[in-house]
């Protein structure tokens, strides 16, 4: 292990993670810890090293120039510190790397050892997957978890899913048999704009970890890039009449799927979220979530949009993560609740 500033004394710290790779589609869940990253200023206190996980022949060093001196930067996974302040303060350690090529085991044992020296109380891997969800409407996001008292009290998906799983899910399971309390949040992004990146995920990804964890997380141009985003995969879609027809296709069979949740219960579980963000809480600064245009944006009701580009079935870069072709048409949250979330 290659040691950068020393372990800091933590206060109630929860530890972030997401992996570029396999379960990473859009970038999503990796921008998101590079947004609490670059907003709250972390600070990089270790680093894995290198020459343990990775093949460098698939993930390979970049050289660059500084001050006219070359050096060279190795693919690895780094670990960062965040102070967040308010009434009721809590540090964040953030790990954000690559998908290890080998020694996976190690791997996860490296990182639970810096959980375990923290006092680290809560691990909270972020992941992303293709769906049939239309880019018009909310992204998906689900939360899952190994362990069925967590799942209770943090109202979680307990993991049910079989096959093949990324590093996102061997961390949870580790977790799990280290008796780490550890949550895996999803996004669905539509296969049909699966290029990175993909802002509006990304915000998806950091509301619920917002709610999760009881953080007001600034948003900077975030709301921005997201709608943005949108816009432009609507003036793409404007050009093509059979692209139009099927995300119409995905969106009537996502809101048919929702209409159950039209209910008495999840309209109070929105409002006592609405009740809690505006009173404030723990974090500084920026936008967030519920303020002004951008909560109307995140959480909209279905409307009349220009449609997207036309879907490549056969290009569907994140293709093969846990359980995503399983979701068929189902928009509710299948592809992402039976994928690599529910692996853990």
């Amino acid at each position: 292990m290659i040691e950068l500033e020393g372990v800091p004394e933590l206060v109630d710290p929860v530890m972030v993670a997401a992996f570029e790779g396999w379960n990473d589609a859009g970038d999503a869940a990796s921008a998101a810890v590079a947004h609490l990253d670059k907003e709250w200023k972390g600070e990089v206190f270790a680093a894995l090293d290198a020459e343990d996980y990775y093949d460098f022949q698939v993930n390979r060093p970049t050289v660059w120039l500084d001050d006219g001196v070359r050096k060279v930067t190795w693919p690895t996974t780094r670990l960062s510190v965040v102070r967040v302040g308010g009434d009721k303060p809590r540090d964040l350690v953030l790990v954000r790397g690559i998908e290890p090529s080998m020694r996976w085991r190690s791997f996860c044992n490296e990182i639970l050892g810096f959980a375990h020296e923290l006092g680290v109380e809560l691990v909270v891997i972020m992941g992303a997957l293709l769906g049939d969800t239309p880019h018009t409407r909310p992204v998906p996001v689900s939360g899952v978890t190994s362990d069925p008292d967590l799942a209770r009290t943090m109202a979680l998906e307990e993991t049910k899913y079989e096959g093949p799983t990324g590093i996102v899910g061997i961390l949870q399971e580790a977790c799990t048999h280290a008796g780490v309390p550890a949550v895996s949040l999803w996004a669905a992004v539509p296969h049909y704009v699966s290029q990175p990146p993909n802002p509006k995920a990304t915000l998806a990804l950091l509301n619920r970890l917002e709610d999760l964890i009881g953080l007001r997380i600034p948003l900077g141009e975030l709301t921005e890039d997201a709608r943005a985003w949108q816009l432009g995969v609507d003036q793409l879609a404007a050009e093509d009449s059979e692209v139009a027809e099927y995300v119409q296709s995905l969106e009537e069979a996502r809101d048919t799927a929702e209409l159950p949740e039209a209910s008495g219960e999840a309209i109070a579980r929105e409002f006592e979220r609405y009740l809690r963000r505006r009173d404030g809480g723990p974090g500084q600064g920026g936008t967030h979530a519920t303020d002004g245009e951008g909560a109307a944006y995140l959480r909209d009701a279905p409307s009349d949009r220009t449609r997207p580009p036309k879907p490549k079935p056969t290009q569907r870069p994140g293709q093969g993560a846990e359980g995503e072709d399983e979701g068929g048409d189902d928009a509710s949250g299948p592809p992402e609740s039976s994928g690599d979330s529910s692996d853990g």
